[in-house]
């Protein structure tokens, strides 16, 4: 019976910033201030137990339905925090990747991003993927047509596709698949994250809002984990 124990990648879906300002009377975007604080605590929780990729969802394509106003607050928000934990993450090895749909990259952010990638490229003590304008959906139409396209021109055999094929496509198709994937905020569904890479992935569903989460949450969660045994089929 296959078992697999090492945590190698863990993603997480940072719901309930929203909930958390409007129970406490705030406007939304106060909740993914706080909620910043919570990605300080899993960048180092990571890095203390050497786990070497992070996935956050960041920004999904679905919230561009969001407010306006909501948004030009959370996406200077994000410029400005990104900006300032620059010389913690090359202090500290943080190898930065934006992902997701870089057609709709707001203008307004795209040098900040360009410049995250370039100064921590050479950073390996871990991979932190920010899942920005990202949609697993979106991503799985996106390689399929490009998958298309190397079919017509001659550069990719149909009848030799396989399943590491398509992923290479994929916008993280460079990245392992997550071993565990953490929803905070008590819903227990992925909406639309990494859904092609999530086939064998563990699942926690924590019913804290994102901006409450703690070291504790996350011991919890990998002791679950570790725990577990995972048989992929067998």
């Amino acid at each position: 019976m296959a078992e697999n124990k090492k945590l190698s990648h863990l993603a997480c879906i940072m719901d309930g910033n929203r909930r958390w300002a409007k129970k406490r009377g705030l406007l939304p975007w106060y909740g993914h201030r706080e909620g910043v604080e919570s990605v300080r605590t899993v960048v180092k929780f990571c890095l203390d137990h050497q786990i070497a990729y992070l996935s956050l969802y960041a920004f999904s394509l679905e919230n561009f339905k969001r407010p306006e106003i909501e948004k030009k607050y959370l996406f200077s928000y994000l410029a400005k925090e990104t900006e300032k934990e620059l010389p913690n993450f090359i202090e500290n090895g943080v190898k930065v990747r934006f992902v997701g749909d870089r057609s709709q990259f707001p203008a307004s952010l795209k040098a900040t991003y360009d410049r995250m990638e370039k100064e921590t490229a050479h950073c390996k003590n871990l991979i932190l993927n920010l899942l920005f304008c990202y949609g697993g959906q979106q991503e799985l139409v996106a390689g399929i047509k490009d998958i298309i396209r190397d079919v017509q021109t001659g550069k990719l055999s149909a009848e030799d596709l396989s399943e590491t094929q398509i992923n290479q496509y994929l916008w993280m198709g460079d990245i392992p698949s997550p071993d565990l994937i953490i929803r905070t905020g008590g819903g227990q569904r992925l909406s639309n994250f990494l859904l092609y890479q999530s086939a064998y992935s563990e699942l926690c569903f924590l019913d804290c809002m994102w901006p409450d989460l703690l070291v504790e949450h996350l011991e919890k969660s990998i002791s679950s984990f570790t725990n577990c045994k995972r048989n992929f089929g067998v």
